[in-house]
């Protein structure tokens, strides 16, 4: 008595299904890596932002007793210069970038208060706005 033997192998229909499949996971992966990386991205913005806001606050208003018209690293020697730089590599108040710092009420260089904002890309403008 003989006894056959066959090779089992994949359809094409079943081999086009497990590709679609395939397709499927990887778009939703890489959807997924892109809202993951855009959320990343609005985290440092905050960091940034709430960096600045103690600077400013815990530093130069309790030194001065005003704040200041514009901020930067010269301004603010406290923190790290790197934070001034949006995660698009544009810094604080120049064209495109996501931060900016904006003094109000200002007199000889001197401002009451001022407004912090990060945009975001996955919520609302994220604002820190002057304590006194």
């Amino acid at each position: 008595m003989k006894l056959h033997s066959f090779k089992k192998a994949f359809t094409v229909p079943e081999m086009l299904v497990v590709c679609a499949f395939a397709a499927l996971l990887l778009i939703l992966f890489f959807i997924q890596k892109s809202n993951v990386d855009a959320m990343n991205r609005d985290e440092k913005r905050k960091v940034a932002i709430n960096a600045m806001y103690y600077a400013i606050e815990e530093g130069f208003y309790e030194e001065n007793q005003y704040y200041p018209e514009e901020i930067s690293e010269e301004v603010l020697t406290v923190i790290d210069p790197e934070l001034f730089t949006d995660p698009n590599g544009y810094y604080i108040n120049t064209d495109f970038s996501s931060y900016s710092y904006e003094a109000t009420n200002c007199k000889n260089s001197k401002c009451k208060g001022y407004t912090l904002r990060a945009e975001l890309e996955k919520e609302d403008d994220y604002i820190k706005r002057n304590r006194n």
